[in-house]
């Protein structure tokens, strides 16, 4: 039988942007603009989905190739406008669960721009991910966001 585990572990992280509240939660709400800097930009997912409203449900799948498929399956929870978004979301591996996690995404105004905070609390299983690859992958895809909103 296979060793089962759980590590559990919260991290945050903050970015201040050079753009309007309004701007950087658009960059969230919309299936195109959030295709452009969310997931592999490079090899964007054709059948990617976005339901942006309370309820709604994100579903993202990619992988290098010859590799893992990996599946970000979000269910939105709270949505308030150029403010806040809650969700949670699964993360799995061709056909095992290597993670789930609750996210808050924070747009506060800061001067001209907007600081963002983003704050993931997640529970990952038998060591098929860990808390520092998910935290480096979050800084990443800010790292694109940034980078799409400088366009």
């Amino acid at each position: 039988m296979t060793e089962r585990s759980v590590s559990h572990a919260t991290f945050v992280i903050d970015r201040t942007y050079a753009a309007e509240p309004g701007q950087v939660f658009a960059a969230w709400t919309s299936p195109e603009a959030k295709a452009q800097w969310f997931g592999n930009t490079a090899k964007p997912d054709p059948g990617y989905q976005l339901d942006f409203r309370i309820g709604g449900r994100e579903l993202n799948k990619g992988g290098p190739d010859g590799g893992a498929i990996y599946t970000y399956d979000a269910l939105y929870q709270e949505i308030v406008p150029d403010r806040r978004i809650a969700f949670n979301y699964t993360m799995d591996m061709d056909e095992t669960r290597i993670s789930i996690s609750v996210a808050t995404v924070e747009f506060k105004a800061d001067g001209d721009g907007t600081r963002l905070i983003y704050t993931e609390q997640g529970a990952y299983f038998d060591g098929h991910d860990k808390p520092e690859f998910r935290e480096h992958g979050t800084k990443e895809l800010l790292n694109s966001l940034a980078a799409y909103l400088a366009r």
